[in-house]
């Protein structure tokens, strides 16, 4: 069932108008509207399929944030990308714990690699996914139980050093109510790292509705650095780092030449569209995604 929203999830502005329509070409191939918020400029997916019917369009073997065995050129490359952001994502969080491991949430931790390479580095993680295969997969790889996001109001108060959603917000109906559960596990002065999809990016604008990263009705929200600073200040939080994920365009790029209605150059042309985006996002700041650092 769809449900449709008549005020922006973000700043409640009613003043909504219709952006773009997308096609959905990866499950279903059903189009959906983007609406913009003229408060915010938050896009968003409207209307879109309710939390209980949103399921059937995850059923994809080429999913590969939800199976470890996505065959495929493109998730060949994403597997290998993965390798060294893990790695990149470890080191972080541990630099902004003062150098030190500590308590980690990963909310929407998929088929669990990064949770398995904190755990290796001495954290001590938890993780909340609502798939239930890659649930299994990643408590398998990270040995030990996960929970559900159902879990997330039994977690005690200020529990966590550090809380991460990558890629995990532009997926959750529930985005205010979600937000203060999360505010309310992280400890004061504690960090919440959010990576999302930025749509104001260069190759957004490039590839319209064909960008990737649109990914309807699986992202109900398109943020831009100025919709995710006026959810984040909503919530009580400031906003100390906005960071870039370079390699994030050029593997959107290759999605998107994918979703063309006629066929590209394929990977060279991804390639050119991912290297003009990050040197437009070298001089604006805005890159295809990009990791937003809050401090409670």
């Amino acid at each position: 069932m769809n449900e449709t929203l008549t005020a922006c999830p973000v700043c409640h502005s009613l003043s909504l108008h219709e952006k773009l329509q997308v096609q959905d070409k990866s499950v279903s191939q059903e189009t959906f509207k983007l609406d913009e918020c003229a408060g915010c400029g938050l896009l968003f997916t409207n209307p879109r399929p309710d939390a209980a019917s949103i399921g059937r369009y995850y059923e994809s073997a080429a999913y590969v944030s939800h199976n470890s065995g996505a065959r495929g050129v493109v998730n060949q490359v994403y597997k290998v990308a993965r390798y060294f952001t893990v790695r990149h994502k470890v080191q972080l969080i541990s630099q902004l714990n003062g150098g030190q491991p500590g308590r980690l949430l990963d909310y929407g931790c998929g088929t669990g690699h990064f949770l398995a390479g904190a755990k290796a580095a001495g954290w001590q993680v938890t993780g909340l996914e609502p798939n239930a295969t890659a649930r299994a997969d990643a408590a398998a790889r990270v040995g030990q139980p996960l929970g559900q996001p159902a879990d997330l109001p039994t977690l005690p108060s200020a529990s966590f050093d550090v809380v991460t959603l990558w890629h995990v917000l532009e997926h959750v109906h529930t985005l205010g109510q979600t937000l203060t559960e999360l505010c309310r596990v992280l400890r004061p002065g504690g960090q919440l790292l959010i990576a999302v999809p930025n749509a104001a990016s260069a190759d957004a604008q490039h590839y319209g509705p064909n960008w990737a990263a649109y990914d309807v009705p699986r992202h109900l929200y398109h943020f831009t650095p100025a919709a995710m600073r006026e959810l984040l200040t909503r919530q009580g939080l400031r906003i100390t780092r906005q960071l870039p994920m370079v390699l994030d365009a050029y593997y959107v790029s290759l999605l998107s030449e994918e979703l063309r209605a006629t066929a590209g150059e394929g990977p060279l042309a991804a390639l050119r569209a991912g290297l003009r985006s990050n040197r437009q996002a070298a001089r604006d700041g805005q890159y295809s995604s990009l990791l937003y650092v809050a401090e409670k």
